[in-house]
């Protein structure tokens, strides 16, 4: 648990512990009614498990029917496999020209490619997405029936804005680094540098053959058809640099990395119900459950480590990772449930 989120717990109930040292628990009013020692003074301790992670806060109620709840929960890490495919596609001299993806010549374009890095190029990039997140939440209870056991809940979540991340395994970072310096080879080819300017700036040893050049221009250069853009995609300076209708081909990161990130709203507002009631002789343990939604400001953005957008940016994402897209996208609110256990503390 963060250090913050425990000093926040502790502002927040410290009033209540003091209010509970003042008061008796069987105190009696001067008219003969007994003071509710459920009224601000009791605190409880609890423990939840569901779609929100593992779970630790503190509750007390302030009324008879008012209870409140503040704490953290934390979902760790989980793998959850994807990959894409490897390809190689021609680029037109402007943004409306487009590109050309050809699907076909893997096996001659791997040849190349190992011909100029000395590594086999895998035609699969395998993934991994791992959600992972933190976040205080504060909840305010109603209880409005005489037995207490039910409340309907409102409150707010508040916590990273990164929910998931995803990147290519280890294993296909071999691959990936290949890719990069092919499209560099590409690159300087489809320049027409080649023709006056050595490879490596300053090593006037070092040419490009124009047949070695022809040969790259040929085969096109290497990315991973993630899917189509589904709007026009423009640059810093206004100006259209991928046109709605054309591929996304994803190149690799200068670092040999392909990575994405799932985005939300910081502060998330949350309402539900739950159910919650004591277990046992003493009347100290008590288990319930909480059901409800979690607003995170619409779907989700999952962004590359281009700054494209796979939710607003693209459509028609391909494979296994099209698919986790969808699903991501088809959810405007976070559906949550959590099993809680608690124990009154006094």
């Amino acid at each position: 648990m963060k250090l913050p989120s425990i000093a926040a717990l502790a502002v927040l109930f410290s009033p209540t512990i003091l209010y509970s040292q003042s008061v008796a628990p069987s105190a009696t009013a001067g008219d003969g009614v007994r003071i509710d020692r459920n009224i601000f003074n009791h605190l409880d301790v609890g423990l939840s498990l569901g779609s929100a992670g593992i779970g630790l806060d503190l509750s007390t109620n302030v009324t008879d029917w008012v209870r409140l709840r503040a704490g953290v929960d934390y979902m760790p890490e989980f793998a959850v496999p994807m990959s894409f495919n490897i390809t190689s596609y021609k680029e037109g001299a402007t943004p409306d020209d487009g590109y050309t993806v050809n699907e076909s010549n893997f096996d001659k374009l791997q040849e190349l490619m190992y011909g100029i890095t000395n590594i086999h190029v895998d035609e699969h990039v395998d993934m991994q997405g791992r959600p992972s997140f933190w976040n205080f939440k504060f909840m305010v209870d109603v209880m409005p029936w005489a037995d207490k056991r039910w409340h309907i809940t409102a409150g707010f979540y508040l916590g990273s804005n990164k929910i998931a991340n995803a990147r290519n395994t280890i294993e296909e970072m071999p691959s990936l680094l290949a890719v990069n310096i092919y499209n560099h080879f590409y690159d300087f080819a489809k320049s027409g540098a080649y023709w006056d300017e050595p490879m490596i700036p300053g090593y006037d040893d070092y040419y490009m053959s124009p047949e070695m050049a022809e040969k790259l221009i040929e085969r096109g250069a290497v990315g991973i058809n993630v899917g189509t853009f589904s709007r026009d995609i423009h640059d810093n300076e206004g100006n259209i640099i991928y046109r709605k209708g054309q591929p996304y081909m994803m190149r690799p990161g200068t670092d040999g990395l392909v990575r994405a990130k799932a985005l939300v709203n910081r502060f998330r507002p949350y309402i539900g119900f739950g159910y919650n009631n004591e277990v046992g002789k003493s009347g100290r343990l008590s288990i319930g459950f909480d059901a409800g939604v979690m607003f995170w400001g619409g779907s989700p953005k999952i962004v590359t480590h281009e700054g494209i957008d796979l939710i607003n940016d693209v459509e028609n994402v391909n494979g296994k990772v099209g698919d986790y897209v969808d699903i991501v996208n088809s959810f405007k609110v976070f559906p949550s449930v959590n099993f809680r256990i608690s124990y009154k503390l006094f």
